[in-house]
């Protein structure tokens, strides 16, 4: 076996930022669309919601599968979730507000997909500031209640994109469906849901 296959985190990685080389290609392609701003705003903010409910994923498969070390792969996914949130913000102040202050706030106030963004944003910051094993140690605690603003800004998150699509509003809310089962299975009965799947999924041991 190869030995980048040996290092899961190494090809996790790999996985995480192909959406980033598949921006960089097509940007020197040309092949970003009639709109490029447009295409790497959306795009970016794709893989911040997917990397949101992967990362809201990974609890559940550890209770499912019954293998604890996938809880290794949570902080990995939700660093590369503030990854790319960064560069969908970075996307909207840079190339769409020309980091224009007055614009940037009016905007905010005046669009509400833009102020919920902004939010989720905002309340990403200290969780991917608190995320080191230091962290964890010296809040105590406290980092796990801070962390489970993630729930809040995966459903900001959805509700962003609700609000900006105005046609066609399958995407969000497939990611809202998505969104609630993964919260309805940190709930007491979801969790024994997947507890009863487990027995039924792995056989007992003899």
């Amino acid at each position: 076996m190869p030995a980048f296959l040996r290092k899961p985190k190494l090809w996790l990685s790999g996985l995480c930022l192909l959406p980033l080389v598949r921006l960089i290609v097509l940007g020197f392609n040309g092949d970003l669309g009639a709109n490029p701003i447009e295409f790497i705003t959306r795009s970016t903010g794709t893989w911040t919601l997917v990397g949101l409910m992967l990362t809201l994923s990974v609890t559940p498969l550890r209770r499912l599968s019954g293998h604890a070390d996938l809880i290794r792969y949570r902080r990995m996914l939700g660093l590369f979730t503030f990854f790319y949130a960064g560069l969908h913000f970075s996307t909207y102040l840079w190339l769409d507000q020309f980091f224009d202050p007055a614009a940037i706030v009016k905007d905010i106030i005046k669009r509400p997909f833009i102020t919920v963004g902004f939010t989720a944003f905002v309340l990403l910051i200290p969780l991917a500031v608190t995320s080191t094993h230091a962290m964890m140690r010296r809040l105590g605690r406290r980092w796990q209640q801070l962390h489970r603003l993630v729930y809040a800004i995966a459903i900001l998150g959805v509700v962003h994109y609700l609000w900006l699509v105005k046609k066609d509003l399958t995407e969000p809310l497939i990611y809202g469906v998505v969104l609630t089962l993964l919260l309805l299975m940190r709930l007491p009965w979801g969790v024994m849901l997947l507890k009863v799947a487990r027995s039924r999924l792995v056989p007992a041991r003899s």
